[in-house]
Parts: C-alpha cells; structure tokens; sequence
C-alpha cells in the first residue's frame, strides 16, 4: 500500500506515468542481454500473458513495440491499414485528435468525425458516416479520454463496426489492464497499450493485441522501417522474444513483475474495483469542498477526473499545483478546448486513503490561498 514516507518523493495523480510499487523499480535492477534466452522467455510470457487478459480465444496475438503508447498508436496505424484503405477516426479529445493527426502525417485516406469533447458519443452518427461511405475500412476510438476523463462506449460502438464489416482499432492507452475488455465481446481487432499505465509498469515500450488472421495479411503494408509493426512481430514469433532492434530490458523486467503484481491483486476487475472506489471518493470530496466537475458523472471513467477552475479570484493553478506538489501530491493540467480545468488521476500504486488525504490536503490548500466557495 502507497505510504508518503520517505521512499516515495510524491503521489503522480496521473493518467501516466503514474507511481509504482518499490517491487516494480526494484526489478529493472538487472542487466540481461537482448539476445539472452531467459530475457527473451519473459518477452513470451508478456506476450502470451497480455492477450490472455484480454481474451480467451485463440485468434489473438500480441506484440511489444519500443517507445510510448503514441509510437505503438502510430505503429498500428502506419502498418495494418492498406495502402488503398481509409480510416475513419472517431474523435471527441485531444488524443482521438492525435490519431488524426498520426494519419494525416502518413498521408492516409482519412475521415474524422469530430465530437463534443462534453457529450456522450453519438452512435447514430458513426453508423450513418459508416453506412454512407463504403470506402472506409478501418475505425478507430480512444477508450479511455483523459483530456477529460471521458469513457467512450466502445462495447456498442464495437457492434457497429462489427455490423458494418469494418475492422476495429481500440486505443486502449489509460483503460487496459484497469477496466475489463473482452475483444472478442467488443469485436476488437487491434488494441493498444503502453507500460505505465494500468498495468502499473514504467514507460519504455507500448504493446498492441491484433486478430492474428487479419495481422498476417498487412505484410508489407507499414509507412515506417522502425514501426513496422508486423516485421517486429514476426521476428518475435521467429526469434521466440527477440526483438529487432534493442528493446527496453529494464523496463521489460519492470513490467514482467508489474503483471505479476497485478494477478496477485485479483487481476483487472480487483483493480477495476479499487479505482472506481478511487474515484468515487475523489469525487464526493471534491464536491464537498465546492469543486465543480467538467462532466457528467455518468460520462466518467475511473482513470481521471477533470475539474472546472473555481470562479475566484485567488485561484491560480501555478500556485496550487506547486502548493499541492510541496505536500508529495502531483496533479494534471487540464486540456479541454472550451473551459479552464485541471485534472486529478486515480490509478497506479494509489489506494482510497491516498485519496483520503488527498481530499484533506486540497482542503488546507485551499484554506491557505484564501480561497472560498
């Protein structure tokens, strides 16, 4: 359990990199080779441990990719879409927006539905940009929205993709590993993740969990030698773990016993359950403070919650954040278009006590800064 002793500098009240468990920075304290056999075999495990979490099927297979989860999103989207495909992006954040922007780098044939960063996602309308453009092949969402914290359906919106015979990417970055998905339920047929976030690992590589049927056909297809994403993929398969180029050893080790760490808590609903109780506490003792959340609480994940800035004068954000950071709490800054926000996270080594005193602390902050509701 997280304790601000004097081990951990500060609570990172993130969407990630968030705080991790001395166990997990105790595990990159090894040197292994990239071509050593016992590294490679933690490789094979990750892989076949990653889709395992994610589905019972035997259709599925998994690859690690170097980088941050943004290097897998552009991984995926550089190499699994045809060279006479189109990709529709359903958009309603700075992150769907990012897809967006990987796609248009890479001079895709490219549709972007543009959302309300505010509302629940309007499924009539990608049925009918669907159903109105056969020339689409492609789909691909956000799960988890952290420009406010935002879950997207993506269950329901799975159906329709499914329904329309398209093929289905999930940006799973904030919620794998920290909200239960089934692929094959959700008719998922790329998801991808990154170390650092749910499953509580540290950054260095991001993974994707592909059809395997529909993965082997995109040979050949990839904008990129380095994020070639079905070359590493197959040298993974040959080479049973290697990678092609150097891999991030230490932060594999971090992330093989991250994974553990996570089946001993009970595995992804246990969490699941310890941060929607994050979360709600998070929420009821900001209200009770006075602080006005962004969105409907129905709209809310349990990875991050965005809050309005207080209509009074002494709020400055600056100060309050480097108020909070003096006291070992480190929050977000906000990145919603239409209104000034901040944002307050709830995942990683992070307990409901950690956000008891969270609460408490805000409270004295606010006390300090004169600030009144």
């Amino acid at each position: 359990m997280t304790k601000l002793d004097a081990d951990i500098p500060y609570l990172l009240l993130t969407p990630g990199p968030l705080t991790t468990t001395k166990s997990v920075h105790d595990a990159m304290m090894f040197d292994y080779s990239t071509w050593d056999v016992d590294y490679n075999s933690i490789v094979q495990k990750i892989r076949t441990d990653l889709v395992g979490l994610a589905t019972e099927s035997a259709e599925y297979t998994s690859v690690l990719m170097q980088g941050s989860g943004t290097f897998g999103v552009e991984a995926t989207i550089g190499s699994v879409i045809p060279p006479d495909g189109k990709l529709l992006v359903i958009s309603n954040g700075a992150y769907g927006r990012r897809i967006a922007q990987i796609a248009e780098r890479l001079k895709l044939n490219l549709t972007l539905l543009d959302l309300s960063e505010l509302e629940a996602v309007d499924l009539s309308r990608i049925d009918e940009t669907l159903s109105s453009d056969p020339d689409i092949t492609h789909v691909a969402i956000v799960h988890c929205e952290t420009t406010t914290g935002m879950l997207n359906p993506v269950k329901e919106i799975g159906k329709i993709v499914h329904q329309q015979k398209r093929i289905y990417i999930l940006d799973a970055m904030s919620s794998y590993g920290g909200i239960p998905i089934n692929m094959d339920e959700f008719h998922i047929d790329y998801l991808i993740s990154s170390a650092n976030k749910c499953i509580q690992g540290v950054p260095g590589f991001s993974f994707v969990i592909a059809n395997q049927k529909l993965f082997e056909n995109t040979e050949g297809w990839a904008r990129s030698l380095s994020l070639d994403l079905f070359d590493q993929w197959k040298e993974m398969e040959k080479g049973k773990g290697k990678w092609r180029y150097t891999s991030p050893t230490h932060t594999v080790l971090a992330f093989a016993q991250a994974m553990k760490e996570l089946d001993e808590e009970g595995g992804i609903k246990k969490r699941f359950n310890r941060y929607c109780e994050n979360q709600t506490r998070l929420v009821a003792g900001m209200e009770k403070i006075g602080f006005e959340l962004l969105l409907k609480s129905e709209l809310h994940s349990p990875i991050i919650t965005s809050f309005i800035y207080p209509n009074h004068p002494n709020f400055d954000f600056s100060e309050f954040y480097n108020l909070m950071k003096e006291r070992r709490f480190v929050l977000y800054p906000g990145k919603v278009t239409s209104a000034d926000t901040f944002r307050i996270g709830n995942i990683g080594n992070v307990f409901p006590e950690d956000i008891d005193l969270l609460i408490k602390t805000i409270q004295e902050v606010c006390d300090l800064m004169k600030i009144t509701f």
